[in-house]
């Protein structure tokens, strides 16, 4: 029996939970523009490569990041077609727009 490939549900609530921390976020930030190995990453964050292989791997299982081997160092990237199906998920919401009563929108502002 194959595995089955996540749901859209699974892949959306792994990505936010991936975003949900700081630290994540801040790798993300490095990865915007560049790759960088785990090395590089500790150094920019300031963080252990324990902790930091912590935080990689809950970003690459929620299909944030890709990684790649060259040698012994491990190589992470952004994976784009992730965060559209992030921005996809959040897109639906702006339908409700429209149907909000003002009051709750100012009180989000």
């Amino acid at each position: 029996m194959q595995p089955s490939s996540p749901t859209i549900p699974d892949l959306v609530v792994s990505g936010f939970h991936a975003l949900s921390e700081p630290l994540r976020v801040s790798i993300l930030e490095l990865l915007r523009d560049n790759e960088f190995c785990v090395c590089d990453l500790c150094e920019a964050l300031g963080v252990t490569q324990s902790k930091l292989s912590f935080h990689l791997k809950t970003l690459k299982e929620a299909g944030l990041v890709r990684s790649r081997q060259e040698g012994r160092w491990i190589y992470y990237s952004l994976n784009l077609p992730q965060f559209v199906v992030l921005e996809q998920y959040l897109s639906e919401f702006r339908r409700f727009s429209q149907i909000l009563p003002t009051r709750a929108c100012n009180e989000l502002s």
